[in-house]
């Protein structure tokens, strides 16, 4: 069982190294099957496919999550916020977001699915 106040501050991580754009530190928070699910995206399945898209796909250039709420429960991890930053193609954006982390026996992420209230991002 993972500590809901751990899995917290795993997550808390996770959003500092995503918005420092550092990939190396963001992928080894996840189990090397890692099942990542997006809108706009077909499932995202492995450490490498994970790591592509940070290098290659995201339409995200750079940017800040504001968190309004994480709340854990065993391995599932909730989270909703604000993103505000600016996509690839210079496009200024601010959108609600909501995330889903599952957590494994090894405290890494395993599974996150991620929601937007906006189709752009």
């Amino acid at each position: 069982m993972i500590v809901a106040e751990k899995a917290i501050r795993l997550v808390e991580r996770y959003y500092d190294l995503v918005d420092r754009n550092d990939i190396p530190g963001l992928v080894s928070l996840f189990t090397p099957d890692v099942v990542y699910e997006r809108p706009g995206y077909p499932p995202l399945r492995g450490i490498g496919e994970l790591e592509r898209f940070y290098r290659q796909d995201r339409v995200i250039e750079s940017g800040k999550h504001s968190l309004r709420g994480v709340a854990a429960d065993n391995e599932l991890i909730a989270v909703h916020g604000d993103f505000t930053g600016r996509l690839r193609d210079g496009e200024d954006v601010c959108v609600r977001f909501a995330d889903f982390f599952q957590v494994a026996r090894d405290g890494l992420f395993r599974r996150r699915d991620t929601y937007f209230f906006s189709p752009r991002v």
